[in-house]
């Protein structure tokens, strides 16, 4: 929760360092998030009267929508889905269903909860995960049982069962000799000093595989979880894996946190940070309007939004880690809303998003800005890509003025894809570069106005050549 305790202006500063322009979208989202966190510092009740404040972004593709969603989540630390309203069908048609939505923020946020529950306890696993590494880099002989009997054996497990308990295979013991066991004293030191890193160690863990093969994604819709059933009864098949002493640490830390945490609380503080803090991003809602343009044999668009409709307002939704309720939940929908406006979507559902926010067009000097300005922009991304080639490459102002020009060019002769344009534009322009980097051993490459007009130039001048390639 101490995430989202930001400023609207502290949350748009961070913003900008990755999304250039859209001040106004920027700013309404910043509000609608600190208005959260003002809210939790009001009394139950009154907390209970106070609903977030929906968010109805409208602008063109590739302008920001999605990466000013995106990128908010990961600020506040926040759960965060994507969705498009486009995939969802009406009830008693097969697809997804609405609320599959709520289920997908539930599993963000039991991954999140779980990994910093992990890290309070990452210490103590971390010494039970290399205890365990000790014995598998120098493990004992087996000693034989000579009273293990099957028939006994198996009514224990019954027995386990019948306690309500997990059964548990009889565990075999070790003979450790003074000589494994001085051995296993040096390699605790060495595993200390960090000099087994990249030794191999043979490890045996749970099959990845087994848990996605008892998923059922109609059973999960409806909040019903399979594994869980079924691991009660069929036993957890496990495989044996060759791998380096630092992976093996890495999945025996997994392993022993599992056992020093506790899931019920996990689970609970899960649910808790959805509802309060979840951010659910609802794109191509302007797909689901009467307006739309669609074929009209689709399935009923306006049925997809009374269904959409409850699950804004505030429902309860049934998952397999608890009922979780939706009232508090943040929703920010976007769409382009060229064939249709938002007045076509239902007068419950605009109620329901009462800011609106358009964002602009990108401009020239906006694209020149992103090819140069964020943490992850495109030409730094770029030049180091083909610096691991040990090739330096150099982009002169003059280029990079030159290949926003070209792009905002083909924004307007062709179809508006926002930001998406640059980078079809620069892998078409580095290609040769991309190509022939490792072959070139060492080299500095600068890029200038005249090599892009030579690269691109002529497929931009020729129209029909660049609505194919570009």
């Amino acid at each position: 929760m101490d995430a989202i305790n930001k400023t609207p202006k502290e949350i748009v500063g961070l913003l900008d360092q990755y999304v250039i322009g859209q001040d106004e979208a920027k700013k309404a989202i910043a509000i609608a998030l600190r208005n959260r966190y003002r809210r939790m510092q009001l009394d139950a009740a009154m907390q209970e009267e106070i609903s977030p404040k929906n968010m109805l972004m409208i602008g063109p593709t590739g302008v920001g929508k999605t990466e000013i969603a995106r990128r908010l989540a990961k600020i506040v630390h926040a759960p965060f889905t994507k969705v498009e309203a486009s995939k969802f069908t009406e009830v008693g048609y097969v697809g997804r269903d609405v609320e599959s939505m709520v289920r997908d923020l539930v599993e963000v946020s039991v991954a999140m909860e779980k990994q910093d529950q992990f890290k309070n306890v990452r210490t103590d696993a971390t010494q039970a995960a290399n205890k365990r590494l000790v014995k598998l880099l120098a493990p004992a002989k087996k000693k034989e049982n000579k009273n293990n009997n099957d028939f006994s054996n198996m009514m224990n497990m019954f027995s386990q069962m019948q306690n309500g308990q997990m059964p548990t295979a009889p565990s075999e013991q070790e003979e450790v000799t003074d000589e494994i066991r001085n051995e296993r004293l040096s390699l605790t030191e060495q595993l200390n000093q960090g000099l087994l890193e990249n030794h191999t160690v043979e490890l045996e863990m749970d099959d990845p595989q087994q848990a996605n093969a008892t998923d059922n994604n109609m059973l999960g819709q409806m909040g019903i979880d399979l594994n869980d059933t079924l691991g009660s009864i069929m036993p957890k098949k496990r495989i044996k894996r060759t791998v380096t002493v630092a992976e093996a640490r890495e999945i025996l830390v997994s392993e022993e946190s599992e056992k020093l945490v506790n899931n019920a609380d996990i689970n609970h503080d899960a649910i808790m940070r959805a509802e309060n803090t979840g951010i659910i991003f609802l794109d191509e809602i302007d797909k689901i309007t009467k307006g739309s343009g669609q074929n009209s044999g689709d399935v009923s668009r306006e049925g997809v939004q009374r269904d959409i409709l409850p699950i804004v307002e505030g429902t309860q939704v049934k998952t397999k880690y608890g009922t979780i309720d939706t009232d508090h939940i943040l929703f920010i929908a976007a769409g382009a809303f060229a064939e249709s406006k938002p007045s076509d979507l239902i007068a419950e559902l605009q109620g329901r998003f009462p800011i609106r926010v358009e964002l602009n067009d990108l401009s020239k000097d906006d694209f020149v800005r992103i090819l140069t300005e964020p943490n992850n922009a495109l030409i730094k991304q770029y030049i180091a890509l083909i610096g691991t080639d040990n090739v330096k490459v150099t982009f002169t102002m003059e280029a990079i003025e030159r290949i926003a020009g070209l792009a905002f060019e083909l924004n307007h002769e062709n179809q508006n894809i926002g930001a998406r344009r640059l980078q079809t534009v620069l892998e078409k322009l580095l290609e040769d570069l991309l190509y022939e980097g490792p072959d070139m051993g060492t080299g500095d490459v600068t890029i200038t106005e005249s090599y892009v007009n030579d690269k691109i130039g002529d497929i931009v001048q020729n129209k029909d050549l660049s609505r194919y390639i570009l």
